[in-house]
């Protein structure tokens, strides 16, 4: 029940990336996250794994001032974590998982420190199965986003929809999750809709953001632009390709069910008074 712990973000991945790599659907988040630390170190970042037998079988890594993310453990597992942790005085903000694993390590951590938890965001993990476009789609066709100005826009006018941090500041868009995926629109005589997807990685692609202004909402242009990038992806030889949506939505579930998307899991956050 020991986990191993480092701020050496290459040796972490060198020893975990066949873990991570064995089941890049529901580690989409783990694979792009670390990737893009890879490439762009944050300091302070701590990871960690867990291994049995000489095989890795969890890992977690927490930013500093984020949450920590973990893999799926056990409640066990999750018990002897927070112990590790607590007696490291490592402060956590809070846990986001599989909605198992996150509340065994709420738990675990008010146990071991007293900090209460309270629930915060839930997502649920799709799959595509397979791709089934709207019928009959909506008018309309497929643009790449190459003006970076325009993404920026857009993406700063999905960030306020859904009260993420500005990102029209150059430094603020390099530093958000939005920075490094393609992006493509659906237009009519103007982008009507648009979405976001991750570079491949394992074989995996995530749609990501997916987004409709109030004004063209209704007409089937997310939906439209979803298929696009989707089947974008699998054209690239995407073996996964994933999405999350908010459980609470009942239209965006809906809509990504018509088109072929499968729930496999389900997320939750917990922050730490």
């Amino acid at each position: 029940m020991h986990w191993h712990l480092t701020e050496d973000v290459d040796g972490f991945l060198t020893r975990t990336g066949d873990f991570l790599r064995s089941r890049p659907a529901l580690h989409t988040s783990q694979l792009t996250r670390l990737e893009k630390l890879r490439t762009d170190e944050e300091k302070g970042t701590l990871f960690g794994h867990l291994e049995q037998e000489g095989e890795v079988t969890a890992i977690f890594y927490r930013r500093p001032s984020q949450r920590l993310i973990v893999t799926a453990i056990s409640a066990e597992q999750a018990d002897a974590l927070a112990e590790q942790l607590s007696e490291l005085d490592h402060p956590l903000c809070g846990v986001t998982a599989e909605d198992d694993t996150a509340a065994a390590f709420a738990e675990a951590w008010h146990r071991r420190t007293g900090a209460a938890a309270v629930p915060g965001v839930r997502v649920r993990l799709h799959r595509l199965g397979t791709l089934i476009p709207p019928d009959p789609m909506p008018e309309g066709h497929a643009v790449d986003g190459r003006d970076h100005a325009e993404v920026v826009r857009w993406c700063d006018e999905f960030a306020a929809a859904v009260g993420q941090a500005p990102v029209a500041d150059e430094r603020a868009w390099a530093a958000s999750n939005f920075a490094g995926k393609d992006f493509t629109f659906w237009a009519t005589e103007t982008p009507v809709a648009m979405a976001g997807s991750t570079p491949m990685l394992a074989g995996m692609v995530r749609v990501d953001p997916v987004y409709t202004p109030d004004r063209f909402r209704g007409r089937g242009y997310a939906g439209a632009v979803t298929v696009a990038v989707s089947r974008a992806a699998l054209a690239a030889g995407a073996t996964d390709v994933m999405l999350y949506t908010d459980p609470a939505n009942v239209t965006s579930n809906a809509l990504y069910r018509r088109i072929g998307y499968i729930p496999i899991a389900g997320f939750s956050g917990y922050d730490f008074a």
